[in-house]
């Protein structure tokens, strides 16, 4: 999914609320999925095409072709503009290009004039006259800069300044480069490339605001220079002296156009800019902050953190744009800066009415990055959605899909939104021929709030998009390919959905394990719940480690237990279950585990362990501390003696009269999750893994939950206890499950 840099869209004007003109054309980049983040180039389009007068000559003012003037005027102090933070301080104007101060004094006549005169002086000029003819045309006003740029007698101009470039003074090259920004070249004109190279050649030349300003118009020009930032970086590494509040927020800046920050820049960007922190700007904050974001460099955790917290000082104060550069960089740092959090309950709703719909698309973005679910903000973003949803591109629709529904906001609670922005998708089918991730991004959303668009589901497991997405090389969109194809089977068993083929699914799956193996399987928590399960069971063949819906891209630990909830081989057929069940029945001896032990075990009762056979040893029961607030309910301590470990690896035999009321086979699925599973500092199950809880009810399944919050700090306790929470989820509350 690509971010395309459109200022305007966290601002949202009352006179321009209902129009969708004066949108200027954008370039698309390719990204990977939501499902981590990448940042790509963003694109500022700030010129608009014209009619066909390039090529016409006009010689009085009457003459003039008419030209449409942008009719998307941006008004002053609009507080969304990315380059706000240079109006700060003074010092910026000698560092900036700032296109609000052009003044446009020369007309046409003027302008043609001036060509003339370079025609007959030709190769005659000094240095001095060719910047002054350049920056005299770069005074037109801007809708005729088509005509000067198309003028015949132009570019012999521009070929004459290459030749007499290395006699320009640095200042008369910058003038040269500001005429460039002022008419417009096409980044792409090879004239650019050769002034490039003489900039590269003279930055040892250069003070650091020369080197800042040639950035910066570079930046205006939309040209990427890679070889002038990376001396320009070389020289601010040995010049960090020199930098005050405005060089470090403007280097900054650059950094994030630039989307490129040496290793070596950024300890001492970090020291420095937490030097200067307090005497930020809220612009500024924010422009530091989509600066790091941009650039994909993380400072280290407390530095951000500071950050932050300066940024909450002066919250009122930001605009739109600058609280939404810190939730960028909030979201790429995985910050959970709570104090910020907690204020945006109340400023997202005070702003979002007037907010576009890209800003309200990063705000909701940001909270399903960071697992931060806040029904104030959700439902503040919800509620204005439907007003610019018109504006919203498929990209932003796929997005907030993602982001609503990994934060489990059902249909019910916004009962405008998901067929708002359903709609959108329908209207830009075209786009997903480009960019067919953003139709998968989408339907995942959705399907995990339990919405399923067959028309839809259909384009997208179509054998020509299955194909497009195949065959992308940028983007690995199998996955999603496969876990909408598994969710189809299971939520839609009778539509007329088109599926995968036998062979992606098995190459997916196949990857998948691959990766499971290798990474979940090999938990600490996992290895140690698979191993005392075993013990409690009676053995390996109790349970498997797999994936039980392997579209869903995780395992669980799969558990049969029979009418009588004794345990099955999982891997046995039927007929092969009765007879080991059989076998198991003979072979159980022992003690069974008593209400009494289980008690004590988990500290429900201070009832003494009653000898249940002559071989059992009473167990000896001392207190100890818990290690955290959650781990109380275990404050009993056993010591394990050997009978106490046998009695709690063999099944309990509850009953010998069947129970017809249970299903023959009983499926567990035992999860041990992660805080990342859940909603930040809550219970409530992310869209993905709540898609899976589901996804196993209806395949038959009854989740059994090793919750990070009990399972986690009994693996520093004893085997006992970890035996006698298991027994409790596995048996004790199967009736209550069921």
């Amino acid at each position: 999914i690509t971010l395309v840099y459109k200022p305007s869209a966290y601002y949202q004007r009352p006179s321009s609320r209902s129009s969708n003109v004066g949108r200027s054309e954008k370039i698309h980049l390719p990204l990977n999925p939501a499902f981590r983040q990448q940042r790509s180039p963003c694109i500022i389009s700030t010129s608009r095409r014209l009619s066909s007068t390039k090529n016409t000559l006009l010689n009085t003012a009457s003459d003039r072709v008419a030209i449409l003037t942008p009719n998307a005027t941006k008004e002053p102090g609009v507080k969304s503009d990315p380059r706000a933070f240079q109006r700060c301080r003074p010092e910026y104007r000698n560092m900036t290009h700032d296109p609000s101060q052009r003044s446009s004094t020369v007309d046409l006549n003027e302008a043609l004039l001036a060509l003339h005169k370079v025609t007959v002086q030709k190769n005659n000029m000094e240095p001095s006259e060719v910047t002054n003819f350049l920056s005299k045309l770069g005074q037109i006003p801007q809708e005729l800069a088509a005509v000067v740029r198309g003028d015949k007698r132009f570019n012999p101009l521009l070929r004459y300044s290459v030749e007499i470039m290395q006699n320009f003074m640095t200042p008369q090259l910058l003038d040269a480069l500001r005429a460039f920004v002022n008419l417009a070249l096409p980044h792409s004109h090879s004239i650019l490339g050769l002034y490039e190279t003489e900039f590269c050649r003279r930055v040892s030349e250069m003070d650091l605001r020369q080197l800042l300003l040639a950035a910066d118009l570079w930046r205006c020009l939309g040209r990427v220079v890679p070889k002038y930032l990376e001396r320009l970086f070389d020289n601010v590494s040995q010049n960090f002296n020199q930098m005050g509040v405005p060089e470090l927020v403007q280097l900054l800046y650059i950094i994030g156009e630039g989307r490129r920050c040496p290793d070596t820049l950024v300890q001492p960007l970090e020291s420095l800019l937490m030097r200067h922190l307090n005497q930020l700007k809220p612009e500024e904050l924010g422009a530091v902050c989509l600066g790091l974001f941009k650039s994909q460099r993380a400072l280290s955790e407390r530095a951000t953190r500071r950050l932050v917290d300066r940024a909450l000082a002066v919250v009122e104060d930001m605009s739109d744009f600058g609280i939404v550069n810190v939730l960028k960089l909030m979201r790429f740092s995985y910050l959970d800066h709570l104090p910020w959090l907690e204020a945006m309950g109340s400023e997202v709703p005070r702003r979002a009415p007037q907010m576009e719909v890209q800003g309200l698309m990063h705000v909701i973005l940001a909270c399903s990055a960071l697992h931060y679910r806040d029904d104030r903000v959700l439902l503040a973003v919800a509620e204005q959605l439907p007003n610019v949803v018109s504006r919203c591109r498929s990209k932003d629709a796929a997005k907030m899909l993602w982001a609503f529904g990994t934060l489990g906001v059902l249909p019910n609670q916004c009962p405008n939104l998901y067929p708002c922005l359903t709609a959108i998708l329908r209207e830009r089918q075209a786009e997903f021929q480009r960019y067919p991730e953003h139709l998968l991004t989408a339907l995942l959303g959705l399907a995990f709030v339990g919405l399923f668009p067959e028309d839809l589901l259909s384009l997208a497991l179509s054998a020509e998009f299955v194909k497009r997405a195949c065959n992308s090389q940028e983007l690995e969109l199998r996955k999603d390919l496969f876990t909408l194809d598994g969710t189809v089977g299971l939520e839609l068993p009778k539509s007329t959905v088109p599926r995968l083929s036998h062979t992606i699914r098995e190459e997916v799956t196949k990857q998948l394990w691959d990766f499971v193996q290798s990474d979940i399987c090999q938990k600490p928590e996992v290895l140690e719940a698979e191993d005392v399960l075993r013990k409690l069971l009676g053995g390996e063949m109790f349970v498997r480690k797999h994936m039980i819906l392997p579209h869903l891209r995780s395992i669980d630990l799969e558990v049969h237990l029979d009418q009588n909830d004794q345990p099955i081989p999982v891997s046995s057929g039927p007929g092969q279950q009765n007879l080991a069940s059989q076998k198991l029945d003979a072979r159980l001896s022992g003690v069974t585990i008593t209400d009494d032990l289980l008690a004590q075990l988990t500290n429900t009762r201070k009832t003494p362990v009653q000898q249940s056979n002559k071989f059992l040893q009473k167990p000896e029961v001392h207190t100890i501390e818990p290690v955290q607030e959650r781990e109380s309910i275990f404050n009993v301590g056993i010591d394990l003696t050997d009978n106490l470990l046998m009695a709690l690896t063999k099944s309990q035999k509850r009953s010998s009269r069947l129970d017809d009321s249970k299903p023959s086979i009983q499926r567990l699925a035992v999860q041990v999750t992660h805080r990342n599973h859940y909603c930040y500092r809550t219970e409530q199950l992310l869209g993905l893994h709540a898609l899976k809880r589901r996804q196993l009810a209806l395949a038959g399944y009854r989740v059994v939950e090793l919750p990070h919050w009990e399972w986690f700090p009994l693996l520093r306790r004893s085997y006992a206890e970890k035996l006698a929470y298991l027994h409790c989820k596995i048996f004790s509350c199967s009736d209550s499950k069921k």
